[in-house]
């Protein structure tokens, strides 16, 4: 396995610690987050306006590009980096969510998965072989492997079952990851519900395997909030110090905030930027939801410590206006916000870590939303 990854600083006082994730497009500085990209764009915004707000990274869903416009599409137009024009790393997600998502289109056998395409009805069957063979050619930077698991709650019996597919589709990934020179990055990711026997034996069984990083999957899907985070904390003491470790669809600032002290590296979600579009807004002193006609004539920015575009050129009441009117111009200003709001926390977060403050900027950042 190659080097891919470097802890640069540590905090005192907890687990946080800041990194270099190194890829064949570059590098990435942790804790890091990582906006959605799905079909090869974050909606709303060109990857000018990305750049322009410093995401490093961004992640696209292998399923989705597999099925539209297709892999031999992309890869004969240079691969994933040049048909969408970003020269900085890409995540390739494995398509294990559209299993939990899909449910009702997918069967899930120890082969692979076979599902109901949910845009023509077409029959697909995809083994875990195949889905390194499409993240390969797409050329995305980290690969993730195929896993499985179950909506929240489930048994532990059921667990077990999804834990045990999920660590032989990953032996199956990295056999196959193998056979050809492997340049790109291979993570893999850990299940096991709420339940810290099974996610300690998925752990264990991964760590055996030995990948480039390493996910938790399968969380915030509505487990209490005090188990949620005792698995985090658990799972990373248990992972390994010099690999990066990923908490997979988490967005809530405080969740991320409280799973940095665990020493959590990676995040992606939908959150800021769905909600962006939906008209919710996230600010330093809570969130705001623009359509409210208390923002009519409210001259104010969204944030008036925010430096990103939107804050710095428009009032709620013109933000709120376009919002109202369904103009297209709303979720691109909106997005904008969003996005530099939480790409700005993660900055502010890895220089607090660097200068052991992680504690201060928690408390700064609680004090501002109970103002």
């Amino acid at each position: 396995m190659k080097e891919s990854f470097k802890i640069t600083a540590r905090d005192k006082h907890s687990s946080a610690r800041t990194g270099i994730i190194y890829t064949p497009h570059g590098h990435v500085k942790t804790p890091a987050f990582i906006p959605v990209a799905s079909q090869g764009t974050v909606k709303g915004l060109p990857h000018s306006q990305l750049q322009n707000l410093g995401a490093q990274i961004i992640l696209v869903n292998s399923y989705h590009l597999y099925l539209r416009p297709g892999v031999k599409t992309i890869r004969k137009l240079g691969g994933i980096h040049s048909f969408i024009s970003w020269k900085k790393p890409i995540l390739s997600d494995s398509g294990g969510f559209q299993i939990y998502s899909l449910s009702p289109l997918i069967k899930v056998r120890k082969e692979g998965v076979e599902f109901t395409s949910h845009l023509d009805g077409t029959e697909i069957f995809l083994s875990p072989e195949n889905v390194i063979d499409i993240q390969r050619k797409l050329g995305s930077d980290i690969m993730m492997t195929l896993d499985y698991f179950l909506p929240f709650p489930s048994s532990e019996e059921k667990t077990k079952q999804a834990v045990e597919l999920t660590t032989d589709w990953a032996q199956r990934s990295k056999n196959h990851f193998l056979q050809k020179d492997p340049h790109q990055l291979l993570w893999g990711i850990c299940q096991g519900g709420i339940f810290w026997d099974q996610r300690k034996k998925s752990i264990e069984d991964l760590m055996e395997i030995d990948f480039d990083g390493y996910a938790l999957g399968g969380l915030g899907l509505g487990e209490p909030k005090s188990q949620f985070m005792e698995i985090v904390e658990k799972a990373n003491s248990l992972l390994p110090e010099d690999k990066p470790r990923y908490l997979m669809g988490i967005g809530y600032i405080r969740d991320i905030l409280d799973a940095v002290g665990k020493g959590t590296d990676i995040f992606d979600c939908v959150l800021p930027t769905r909600n962006a579009r939906n008209g919710t807004i996230f600010t330093s002193k809570g969130k705001i939801v623009i359509k409210n006609k208390k923002y009519e004539n409210d001259p104010k920015p969204l944030d008036e410590e925010c430096s990103c575009y939107t804050c710095q050129n428009f009032s709620r009441a013109y933000l709120r206006h376009l919002y109202e009117r369904q103009e297209i111009s709303s979720a691109i200003l909106n997005t904008i916000h969003n996005l530099h709001f939480y790409l700005d926390i993660f900055q502010k977060i890895r220089q607090a870590i660097q200068s052991n403050s992680y504690q201060k900027l928690i408390n700064i950042i609680n004090k501002k939303e109970e103002d």
